[in-house]
């Protein structure tokens, strides 16, 4: 009989480097699925299959760059360690240990992203980068608000299968010996070959269609975060169009003019001096900032099933109602920078997150050098997002956060409920009108935030974790703040104004998806709302500042980038938007849109009405507005880089 060795028939030993193309093979899969599951759950119904096509080509292309990045970490240590201590039983139980682990966070990372998604129709963007930096409130909101144990178990479930799986597949690699030089060069040129491909990518998520949620789905959410991260504070001239220097100032000062606006700078200033009647009373001022409480809520602006009938009733019969106004941004910094500094969302972080803010224009700075006492109140810990340093260098005398509201009725992770924020309020106005002194106070709600928490009986509905009941809740504490300011002695010399941060959420195809932006702007008060008033100004957040002066009448320097929307020249009035690194001018149903890379894009339609539709063919009205929005946030740009936005020495 013929007999062969054993050893003829046994498959040839695979090495350490093919369990590594198969973990590598593996994430392509993973990210393949996630983005599978992101266009069959968010993508528009009717998308195009050759749209589809490019984002899957285009979406893969990003994989493997991504791939590859988290494959430098185990084909170094394959590169290192030798041939005996790979073998040996300690390292394959760290080993197998480590790819377990591994693989967990990755799954949890494409979990976390799918919510993130949900939430925001974006790959990880400045947002998530922000989530890292304040982990306590955003853990403990993510914890309340997503089954975190039953994620956690899954995801570490599925690290331990797919070691079990590539165990099984790869059990002779233990054995396999591989010389130092093939090492190096395994390592060696998957480092080059993601240097190469890296630097072929821009910062921008790929362009497969005019939808921009299907642009998101063909990004990849490794790549958008490290984008977000290392663009927080951009060279603007670098990545965006810009006009030569004096045509940009001389068009800013177009849009700024006013009949009671005098320059007194040279050519390269914005700062004006604002007439008015020095005899008028300093009324004091209270801006209600309302945490995403958009126009989507509200009766008066168009919902059928109101979910706010307090304000509805003040607003249509006590007040000023501005029914054509938009947020800057979609985040509480956006909505400060541009309610209270009147200015303009550049592409970064919000000037309450950068590093130049030391000194900048507040509406609290200019009342404070009229002799105003300045307050800022605030549920939460004042801390989070850099507000407190930012508002304590900018105007506000005190700021009032969670450790100084006693024995509040209720609390969330995000602080104490608006009712606890509104009753402190109204001590502090109390006290505060007793002084002789006029004072100007900065309210900044947070109930109306995930988890959707709220004392039970303040509204018919219980508490059950969603945002249309706690919204209701918001509506009716802020109609008990106002019952109880009309007790008060400073209801008759006070201005109030309600005003949102931002809208409640992002959706629409456009790269600024501006129907979203629609936020409410009330203002109450005897002093200044004689008789209700519906207003249809188009205007933003930045308009906030102006608006208020110009209602107390009394003369003020400026450098404020925003309109007086009740005393300016009605065709200067716009609206600055921001949406990711993406910033956008809107004006007559027409809005452009200028991105990274200098990329302008023009859309036109009213959002009120429908949904804005991409011009392929930009009109002369186009072409004007793109070089009044390039202008105005160059300008914007170029005084805060070089901290000349102020006023005070």
């Amino acid at each position: 009989m013929n007999k062969r060795p054993a050893l003829r028939f046994q498959k040839k030993p695979r090495s350490r480097h093919g369990f590594l193309v198969f973990c590598f093979v593996s994430l392509l899969a993973a990210f393949t699925i996630l983005r599978t599951v992101l266009l069959l759950k968010f993508a528009a119904s009717g998308t195009a299959q050759w749209n589809v096509l490019l984002a899957f080509l285009a979406g893969f292309y990003r994989d493997v760059i991504a791939a590859l990045w988290f494959m430098l970490p185990p084909l170094f240590w394959c590169f290192i360690i030798g041939n005996r201590p790979f073998a040996s039983l300690i390292h394959r139980l760290w080993f197998r240990f480590f790819m377990t682990l591994l693989w967990a966070v990755q799954v949890f990372l494409l979990a976390a992203e799918f919510y993130f998604f949900a939430e925001f129709k974006s790959r990880f963007n400045p947002v998530a980068v922000d989530y890292l930096i304040y982990p306590r409130e955003v853990f403990i909101n993510i914890w309340d608000a997503y089954p975190v144990p039953a994620v956690v178990a899954g995801c570490l479930f599925i690290g331990a299968a797919w070691t079990w799986l590539a165990g099984r597949l790869f059990k002779t690699m233990w054995m396999k010996p591989v010389w130092i030089g093939t090492r190096f060069l395994w390592f060696a040129g998957a480092l080059i070959l993601f240097a190469g491909l890296s630097r072929t990518v821009n910062l921008n998520p790929p362009h497969v269609s005019e939808d921009r949620t299907l642009n998101e789905i063909a990004n990849d959410g490794a790549l958008s975060f490290f984008a977000a991260a290392w663009t927080r504070n951009l060279d603007y001239p670098t990545f965006y169009k810009i006009l030569p220097r004096d045509e940009a100032y001389a068009r800013v000062h177009r849009l700024l003019a006013s009949t009671n606006a005098t320059f007194i700078g040279d050519n390269f200033s914005i700062e004006r001096k604002i007439s008015g009647d020095s005899n008028r009373p300093r009324l004091n001022v209270v801006i209600l900032l309302e945490e995403s409480l958009g126009s989507e809520f509200w009766g008066c602006l168009g919902r059928t099933n109101t979910l706010t009938p307090e304000m509805d009733r003040l607003a249509t019969q006590e007040g000023l109602l501005f029914d054509n106004i938009y947020a800057s941004g979609n985040r509480t910094v956006r909505g400060m920078e541009g309610a209270l500094s009147s200015f303009p969302p550049l592409p970064g972080d919000a000037i309450v997150h950068r590093d130049r803010s030391e000194n900048v224009e507040t509406i609290a700075r200019v009342l404070k050098r009229d002799g105003y006492d300045t307050l800022f109140l605030y549920g939460g810990h004042a801390m989070f997002d850099n507000m407190k340093p930012f508002l304590a260098a900018n105007g506000y005398d005190r700021i009032v956060d969670q450790k100084d509201f006693p024995n509040p009725a209720f609390v969330t992770v995000w602080g104490v409920s608006d009712e606890d924020l509104y009753a402190g309020a109204i001590r502090q106005f109390r006290a505060l009108s007793q002084t002789n002194k006029p004072f100007f106070a900065t309210l900044l709600s947070v109930s109306n935030h995930k988890p959707y928490t709220y004392p039970k009986g303040r509204i018919s509905e219980d508490p059950n974790g969603t945002r249309d009941n706690v919204v209701k809740y918001t509506d009716w504490c802020l109609g008990q703040f106002f019952k109880a300011a009309k007790q008060e002695a400073f209801w008759t010399n006070t201005i109030f104004v309600v005003v949102a941060d931002h809208g409640a959420r992002v959706y629409g195809s456009q790269d600024i998806p501006i129907f979203s932006y629609e936020i409410p702007l009330v203002i109450l008060g005897p002093a200044v709302a004689q008789q209700p008033q519906r207003l249809h100004a188009p205007g933003c957040s930045l308009d906030l500042p102006p608006t208020i002066l110009g209602l107390i009448g009394r003369p003020y320097e400026s450098l404020f980038l925003g309109r007086d929307l009740l005393h300016d020249p009605p065709d200067t009035f716009h609206a600055l938007l921001n949406h990711n690194r993406d910033i956008g001018m809107f004006a007559n149903d027409r809005m452009v849109v200028l991105g990274l890379q200098k990329k302008v894009e023009f859309y036109a339609g009213n959002p009120h009405a429908v949904n804005l539709e991409l011009t392929p063919r930009p009109t002369p009205e186009d072409l004007e507005l793109e070089k009044n929005a390039e202008a105005i946030f160059q300008v914007a740009d170029e005084l805060y880089m070089n901290r000349r936005y102020h006023l005070d020495p």
